[in-house]
């Protein structure tokens, strides 16, 4: 069975049409029906699951995170949202436990205490007060 919706993105109409995957396909598509299939000049809306993965603790404008995040040795605890560094409570040389607070981001408005996954010593602090940071940018280093 297919069903015909008419969506509108962003002030722009598309009509869409959806096939329902558990019903049997017809052995041959009418002529009407591939005409309307014709590619149309409209942008394509590609689902958000086809969308290509990117590896943990990148971002899309690849570089400095990538580039930072290979070149440290360690457990790096790294930014899980972009955001504004509020407060750095710890420092190079400092003794951790898993679950310490290492500093506060904020994102969303909200302060996210963000803490260490392990014990460890601090061996870099990445982040000042004030910083903006990126979604996996490094933050800590705990060696």
């Amino acid at each position: 069975m297919i069903r015909r919706y008419r969506v509108t993105v962003n002030g722009q109409s598309y009509d869409v049409s959806v096939e329902d995957a558990d019903a049997q396909a017809p052995a041959a598509a009418p002529a009407a029906t591939q005409a309307a299939a014709a590619p149309r000049s409209e942008p394509a809306v590609v689902p958000a699951a086809s969308a290509p993965a990117r590896a943990p603790g990148t971002h899309p404008t690849g570089g400095r995170a990538a580039a930072k995040a290979a070149a440290a040795t360690g457990t790096q605890v790294t930014a899980p949202l972009p955001g504004v560094v509020l407060d750095v409570r710890v420092q190079a040389g400092q003794a951790v436990a898993a679950g310490d607070v290492v500093l506060i981001l904020e994102a969303m408005k909200m302060e996210n205490e963000i803490t260490a996954p392990v014990d460890g010593t601090v061996a870099e602090v990445r982040a000042a007060r004030g910083a903006t940071v990126e979604l996996g940018q490094v933050l800590v280093v705990i060696g």
